[in-house]
């Protein structure tokens, strides 16, 4: 735009030059007509190149999760989308998950992130992980996206169920983290408690490694299957997924709206040869309450409008939809968001 700019003037001047070196051989009524289609002439070339010059793209840095998780690798896939479909141009970010990645977005450092729709809801009304530090509104909700299975993960073949991690070493994800309330919530279904095991409070990667060491006895990791830690634990090692299901699950959806049962399927994992049963949570895509209705819709339309091809480089792709994308959220959507379901002819609330 600069250049365009500097270009005019300089054909400016250079016309007034002109004009002025053949005043002696024009009369003043000539040399006026002279100067004003000269004017006119170059303001319709400048207001022709500022029209034609593409606006340049919106910079949003998208927090997500650890680099070994689905959060990462997939937000990835949808960066490039929104860069190339929207002209949002996204640096993705590995972070500690949800919670950081709503707290980044309240302080400036983010202006995207991918969270699970628990976390999402105590973010909101400042329960449980934001009960100390209060509600957060300064997100807006783009879209879930896909189911989050709860899945814990063991090389002990003395760990069938959940009860039997009782006096085990287990990796329950950071503190306050949504893995963490996850698992908690897990526990509580089965009648233990965090005093009923050895915690250990790792990320994914950490949990895995610890996993092939003998470190610990279990890992709950929270995300979509096939979550490439947990694939990759499977690939070398006699790992195996331990349900989450029966009055278990049960217990859990009685006690909070979020979860749902998921199975997932056999052969999600090296060596799973049976379907095993569990609850989800919802990975949901929000976005800094302050970012342009223009921006926002052209996001949610390059995601959904994309959403076959997303689907051929990531298997969550697949799961993208209008439905999933608006239905169980608890915060309210981005007016952006909102008017592109809208085309769609689904009303969601929005602020």
């Amino acid at each position: 735009m600069k250049r365009i700019f500097a270009l005019a003037l300089s054909v400016i001047m250079l016309l007034s030059l002109a004009a002025c070196s053949s005043e002696s051989k024009t009369t003043e009524p000539t040399k006026a007509a002279t100067t004003e289609a000269t004017m006119e002439a170059t303001t319709e070339a400048v207001t022709e190149a500022v029209t034609e010059a593409p606006k340049a793209a919106t910079r949003m840095t998208m927090g997500t999760g650890g680099s070994a998780g689905t959060y990462y690798a997939y937000g990835t896939i949808l960066g490039r989308y929104m860069k190339e479909k929207a002209n949002v141009d996204v640096t993705v970010v590995s972070t500690d998950g949800s919670k950081a990645n709503i707290q980044g977005i309240q302080v400036g450092d983010y202006s995207l992130g991918t969270v699970q729709s628990d976390v999402m809801s105590y973010g909101w009304e400042g329960t449980r992980s934001f009960e100390a530090t209060g509600k957060v509104d300064s997100f807006r909700v783009i879209a879930g996206l896909y189911a989050e299975a709860v899945q814990l993960i063991t090389m002990n073949p003395e760990i069938k169920s959940v009860a039997d991690l009782k006096g085990k070493s287990v990796s329950i994800g950071a503190p306050s983290s949504g893995v963490y309330f996850n698992a908690v919530d897990v526990l509580s279904a089965a009648g233990l408690t965090v005093d009923d095991i050895k915690p250990q409070y790792q990320s994914f990667a950490e949990s895995t490694d610890a996993l092939k060491d003998g470190k610990i006895d279990a890992a709950f990791i929270v995300a979509g299957a096939p979550t490439p830690a947990i694939s990759e634990l499977c690939a070398t090692n006699s790992a195996y997924l331990v349900p989450i299901d029966g009055d278990v699950a049960k217990a859990m959806m009685e006690a909070s709206p979020f979860y749902t049962v998921y199975t997932i399927p056999a052969g999600t994992y090296n060596g799973q040869t049976e379907d095993v049963n569990t609850v989800t949570v919802k990975a949901t895509l929000i976005v800094d309450a302050n970012a342009s209705e223009e921006d926002v819709y052209n996001i949610t339309k390059a995601i959904f409008d994309n959403a076959a091809d997303i689907a051929k480089e990531h298997g969550k792709g697949a799961e993208l939809s209008i439905e999933n994308a608006t239905s169980g959220m608890t915060a309210p959507f981005h007016k952006g968001a909102a008017k592109y379901y809208a085309e769609q002819g689904v009303t969601v609330e929005a602020q």
